[in-house]
């Protein structure tokens, strides 16, 4: 059996924690190798501690979840950020995605997608889902943003590519993309690897961040 994946939380509730270190005790796959309660001891901890992935909130007293996450994915061998999120929080969601986050979750959702998206994580993907992602993503390319360099400035990417990175954009999964562009999922699948070392993306959330800042998601 393969090592479980080591979690760290970091919520400034207490219930919280509670409530997933019990969904996580049962699971084999996953164990909770530590609890903070505030972004200075999320950062302490990440560096003593090695996680894998930190399920990390937004709104806490002094260092909050954005800051946290931007000290932490800035290490050499940093684990993976998952970022905790209430609807209430869209406005703080890109900043976390932005300082290194791999993906959010939103506090009500089902407790076994908890679980898949820390499995999501852990593997080295970033978690782009339908639905909730989407609906945020598309309140981020909204936003205001300071002056984006053209779409052009993605050199040594093919015309082929371009239309992958848009589709990234929008939120598509590789099986989407394939079906939009009538590829097989395989080249789809391949088209996107190509881009993450072109472009030198950490995973597919900072595809998606790269589409809306070149103009390729208007």
């Amino acid at each position: 059996m393969n090592n479980p994946i080591r979690v760290l939380l970091v919520d400034d509730q207490p219930l919280v924690r509670a409530g997933l270190r019990v969904l996580m005790a049962d699971t084999p796959d996953i164990e909770v190798t530590g609890e903070a309660g505030t972004g200075t001891e999320a950062v302490a901890l990440a560096r003593t501690l090695h996680p894998h992935v930190v399920v990390m909130d937004i709104r806490m007293p002094g260092m909050d979840g954005i800051e946290a996450t931007r000290i932490i994915t800035a290490d050499p061998g940093a684990p993976r950020v998952l970022v905790l999120t209430t609807f209430d929080d869209d406005a703080y969601v890109y900043g976390a995605l932005r300082s290194g986050a791999s993906g959010f979750l939103v506090k009500d959702m089902a407790l076994d997608d908890i679980l898949t998206a820390i499995r999501v994580i852990a593997s080295g993907d970033a978690l782009i889902a339908p639905g909730v992602t989407r609906r945020l993503i598309e309140e981020f390319a909204a936003r205001p943003e300071p002056a984006r360099p053209p779409s052009g400035a993605l050199p040594g990417i093919t015309e082929r590519e371009r239309e992958v990175l848009t589709l990234v954009g929008r939120g598509l999964s590789n099986p989407e993309i394939a079906h939009h562009l009538h590829i097989t999922p395989a080249t789809a699948k391949a088209h996107v690897a190509r881009l993450f070392s072109k472009l030198h993306a950490r995973d597919r959330v900072q595809l998606v961040i790269l589409a809306y800042e070149t103009g390729l998601v208007p």
